[in-house]
């Protein structure tokens, strides 16, 4: 992920490839949406898949999905609250990308 507005915007500005590293070019972020492609999950669900990841760092990764409109957070009325955590059209458009580097590590490394 680029670390400054000044760097966003000179390197993605016209590069779609730049663009769609910036957001998904994390490693954190792609088994986020790795885990979200099979099911709708929880918080804890997804803290479980990253064990060793600290729950800021989630927590901060899925609002930045949330802020691209990669995902979703719906919220249900319950005792206790329930939150699930899906992905949208515009994130599961990204399957194929993923399925590619699977399938790619599985192969070469």
């Amino acid at each position: 992920m680029l670390r400054t507005k000044k760097q966003i915007d000179y390197i993605c500005e016209d590069c779609p490839l730049a663009k769609t590293a910036n957001i998904i070019g994390d490693t954190f972020t792609l088994l986020i949406i790795r885990d979200l492609l099979k099911k709708p999950r929880r918080f804890g669900d997804i803290e479980e898949s990253l064990t060793g990841v600290s729950s800021r760092t989630i927590t901060k990764k899925l609002q930045f999905l949330q802020d691209k409109k990669l995902i979703k957070r719906t919220e249900f009325s319950e005792k206790p609250p329930r939150v699930l955590y899906s992905l949208t059209e515009k994130g599961k458009a990204l399957s194929k990308i993923l399925s590619t580097m699977i399938k790619y590590g599985e192969k070469h490394l």
